[in-house]
């Protein structure tokens, strides 16, 4: 059938907001969505108690820290921390365009997964630009290692993931989620695993001034007996391996574009993640900039190259 893409960019129709707390700083934090022009990308903009903003583009190139989270700009000053849910979700469903409003330094966790973001860009609408979209076109392998864990890009006709994890507790184990991507595909398949944790680790983390705002609502929680301790358990057979590919994709829409390819991984994690697309990204030999530029009824999308976007972390 060859690739299914749409050949225009997105948008959110009106505002829609939220608030919840942020998993490891604990605090309330409130965000909304708000329509962009073509060629915006994702922005967050943060608002202070002065009513003043400072804006955060959605990029790889702004990656400030990937410990436990996917954070942009400095750790120690200025930031947006635990993108990847809300990156994942507009990933997910093929949004180009939005501001996103911000009044704490961290995305709020929600129930842990992206289905809430999922729920407030359907209340928004989704809205087409008449400005073409331009995908990064994976063209040749490229493959980043550190110790037993790895991550690859690899071509493909589509946008697919293939995440595998294997962990030793029982609870866990190993898991693979291989499937391509959609909007139909993540609303089913993937917006609803949610993070999870260990009972064990939460007193260092607690410590450490992290997953102060954990807790059984917005996170899987793996008790000393290695066994789920969430009432309602599992909402997927293998929902760690989903979570875990959710965040993928919200790591990997910090390309400034949505790709054509394969990623593939082996006990990832935002680190791998990011190190694989700077990777991909710093060997222009390893991929091109294209565009759909004819349909024919019944036939897929021709693609041609075309000038990356402005918004891309290659024209900064």
């Amino acid at each position: 059938m060859g690739i299914v893409l749409h050949d225009y960019q997105t948008t959110v129709k009106t505002r829609a907001s939220l608030t919840g707390t942020g998993v490891h700083s604990g605090k309330e934090v409130s965000i909304s969505f708000l329509p962009a022009d073509a060629d915006t990308g994702i922005v967050f903009q943060l608002i202070n108690s002065d009513g003043q903003g400072r804006e955060f583009r959605a990029l790889f190139s702004e990656i400030g820290a990937t410990d436990l989270c996917t954070m942009l700009g400095d750790p120690s000053g200025e930031h947006i921390a635990t993108v990847e849910h809300i990156m994942a979700a507009l990933f997910g469903l093929g949004i180009d365009n939005v501001l996103i409003e911000i009044d704490g330094h961290e995305v709020p966790i929600l129930d842990g997964s992206a289905m809430a973001f999922v729920e407030a860009i359907d209340q928004a609408g989704i809205e087409t630009l008449p400005v073409k979209r331009r995908y990064i076109r994976v063209v040749k392998p490229v493959r980043i290692e550190n110790g037993a864990s790895w991550a690859e890009f690899r071509p493909y006709d589509g946008t697919r993931f293939e995440v595998e994890i294997d962990f030793e507790s029982p609870a866990i184990g190993r898991q693979l989620f291989a499937s391509d991507i959609n909007a139909d595909i993540f609303r089913r398949d993937v917006a609803r695993a949610r993070t999870f944790g260990f009972m064990k680790d939460v007193e260092r983390l607690w410590a450490a001034g992290y997953a102060l705002g954990s807790s059984l609502e917005n996170s899987l929680v793996i008790g000393d007996d290695n066994r789920v301790i969430n009432m309602g358990g599992l909402r997927y057979p293998n929902e760690f391996v989903r979570h875990k590919t959710l965040d993928a994709m919200g790591d990997l829409a910090l390309a400034g574009a949505r790709f054509i390819g394969c990623f593939r991984s082996y006990r990832g994690g935002h680190r791998l993640n990011a190190a694989a697309l700077r990777r991909l990204l710093s060997d222009r030999t390893a991929f091109e900039i294209v565009e759909t530029t004819r349909r024919e009824r019944g036939r897929a999308a021709e693609m041609s190259a075309v000038n990356a976007p402005l918004y891309a972390p290659w024209m900064i």
